[in-house]
């Protein structure tokens, strides 16, 4: 799959790298095999450690972030971790999130808001603010992670769908702002993807977007040229969806 992107000399901010098998590992580890130096954060730092021992061991030159990135000095420390050890910047890609206020609304509390909010939303405007002076110098991008209840609303989950939607108009104002630094900001909407966590909650059976789908797309979006986007939500659906 990276075999058709060349990312070599690039380095890769990715948040959400904590667990196998999930997301932000498998665009972690698929920048590394496009070339890119990798820079992984997540919250769970025996996570995040034993993620990058297992790229090291596929070649891949990566170093680990650990901390809460709802927090404006751990997404700082993560953006001067990318620049101590490897001397620039030229992806962020916002993977960290989740699903966690599945139910009604009438049983939503004040901490289920602030947490769905402060993992989908916070993370990614905190990690984008603190990395845009380093883009600026690489004319690099950011890529964000919305979801297809973005453009699908579902139920019941509209605390999760809001904070996506946000997420989107996030990425859409701020591609507007970084065009003169020439800063490219785009997001994929991606379906239910093909994670243990997922399979094992809904079954063999659901309709997955596939993990090679989801990075490539990830990397389409990251990558360099005079028809790169900016400002751009690309849905990724399962495969024979319409």
């Amino acid at each position: 799959m990276s075999a058709t992107f060349d990312f070599t000399g690039k380095v890769a901010l990715v948040t959400g790298v904590g667990r196998a098998g999930q997301i932000g590992n498998a665009v972690a580890l698929a920048f590394g095999q496009a070339g890119a130096r990798v820079v992984a954060c997540d919250l769970n730092a025996v996570g995040v450690i034993e993620r990058v021992r297992e790229f090291a061991a596929l070649g891949v030159d990566a170093r680990p972030c650990a901390g809460d990135l709802s927090q404006p000095d751990i997404a700082a420390l993560a953006v001067e971790t990318a620049l101590r050890h490897f001397g620039r910047l030229d992806v962020v890609v916002n993977v960290a999130g989740g699903l966690t206020t599945y139910g009604p609304i009438e049983a939503l509390t004040v901490n289920d808001f602030d947490r769905e909010v402060a993992i989908n939303l916070k993370t990614t405007v905190l990690v984008s603010q603190a990395a845009i002076a380093a883009l600026t110098e690489t004319r690099g991008c950011i890529v964000n992670f919305a979801s297809i209840a973005y453009f699908e609303p579902q139920s019941p989950m509209a605390v999760y769908s809001a904070a996506k939607a946000a997420v989107a108009g996030f990425t859409r104002s701020l591609a507007l702002e970084l065009a003169d630094r020439h800063v490219r900001v785009n997001a994929v909407a991606p379906g239910m993807a093909r994670t243990g966590d997922n399979v094992a909650s809904a079954g063999q059976g659901a309709a997955y977007v596939e993990m090679e789908d989801l990075t490539r797309g990830v990397l389409a979006l990251s990558a360099s040229g005079p028809d790169a986007p900016t400002g751009e939500i690309r849905p990724i659906a399962p495969r024979g969806a319409t």
